[in-house]
């Protein structure tokens, strides 16, 4: 498992999260994530309508890999860890790093425009 292998499959997970095919999604999780499925899909904007991996960056025994994914009302960034499992690379864990709202964001947009 190297960047290359563990940033595709990242890019492929969020891919299958913004076509809403969450089956093939689920399929990079451990069995452990898999037991707390609810828990761990309520950390993505579900529907998607935009994926990006923001970074992959090797540390200990896997890699920790920040995937931006936009919503229709929030930009949520998740950091994932992922591990060779079975000869392929797994989510083992997932937090949030950020959420933000867009409609708040379009809001303050609409606030800095000043009339001429």
């Amino acid at each position: 498992m190297d960047d290359d292998a563990v940033r595709t499959q990242a890019s492929a997970f969020g891919d299958a999260l913004v076509a809403g095919d969450v089956d093939s999604a689920i399929a990079s999780f451990s069995p452990e994530l898999r037991r707390n499925l609810g828990e761990v899909l309520a950390l993505f904007p579900l529907p998607a309508t935009e994926a990006t991996v923001d970074s992959v960056e090797h540390g200990g025994s896997g890699y920790n890999v920040v995937i931006r994914l936009v919503g229709e009302s929030e930009e949520t960034q998740v950091q994932t860890r992922w591990k060779d499992r079975d000869g392929r690379p797994t989510i083992v864990e997932a937090s949030h790093l950020s959420r933000i709202a867009r409609a708040a964001e379009e809001v303050e947009a609409d606030e800095s425009i000043e009339p001429a």
